[in-house]
């Protein structure tokens, strides 16, 4: 993963939450921190955080960690904006990135090499799926920066997936995990739950067997 970045998208009000959900405490630390902590530990060649309605919050609940953190001053149209914003700050000679989200603290990072050999193999995308749920992170090749970059709305890149679906390869897992984002109060409660019956579970196997999550 060494020629691979990954890239935090962090840029939403949360409003479902009630706002500043990405700061909220689960095990002692801002959901933000153990989720760049993780993703920083992981071996990528650079790790870079895209910051909207939290920027100041998210900066300061980050420092010391080795990330490159960037505002997207238009956030508030929606995830492709972030990750227009992502894909500008990446480096130049990255061969790809790992798209995460930042309210998703038990993502399965263990995929994370299996996602890139797969997408490499296919040319443009992979992601994990959990009984038949597409999920998270997603691994997108460099020839597909350009249709990145182009995208609008709030739909990040749900929609390019979809059109370009030949193309997207898929790697199994039963770590539901990989789908299990921060909505709301009563999804920070699971997560934590899951936390303190397994203090390695942010990147562990099986946390729907182990009965910490919900399942899919």
């Amino acid at each position: 993963m060494e020629r691979w970045s990954a890239l935090i998208l962090a840029g939403g009000a949360g409003r479902r939450f009630g706002g500043g959900k990405l700061l909220a405490p689960l095990g002692g630390a801002p959901v933000i921190w153990w989720v760049a902590e993780a993703i920083a530990a992981a071996g990528f060649a650079e790790v870079v955080v895209v910051t909207g309605a939290d920027d100041a919050g998210i900066r300061a609940a980050m420092a010391g960690l080795p990330c490159r953190i960037f505002h997207a001053p238009d956030w508030a149209e929606g995830m492709a904006a972030t990750l227009r914003t992502g894909i500008a700050a990446l480096g130049d000679e990255t061969g790809g990135v790992c798209v995460f989200l930042g309210d998703m603290p038990l993502v399965p990072l263990r995929l994370c090499a299996e996602l890139i050999a797969a997408a490499e193999q296919g040319g443009f995308a992979a992601r994990p799926r959990v009984a038949g749920q597409p999920g998270h992170p997603v691994a997108f090749t460099r020839a597909a920066f350009g249709d990145l970059a182009r995208l609008s709305g709030d739909q990040g890149a749900t929609a390019l997936l979809k059109q370009r679906a030949g193309d997207v390869a898929y790697c199994e897992t039963e770590d539901s995990g990989a789908l299990f984002d921060i909505d709301t109060a009563a999804d920070l409660a699971a997560a934590e739950r899951a936390w303190n019956a397994w203090p390695t579970s942010a990147t562990s196997d099986n946390a729907t067997a182990r009965g910490d999550l919900p399942k899919p």
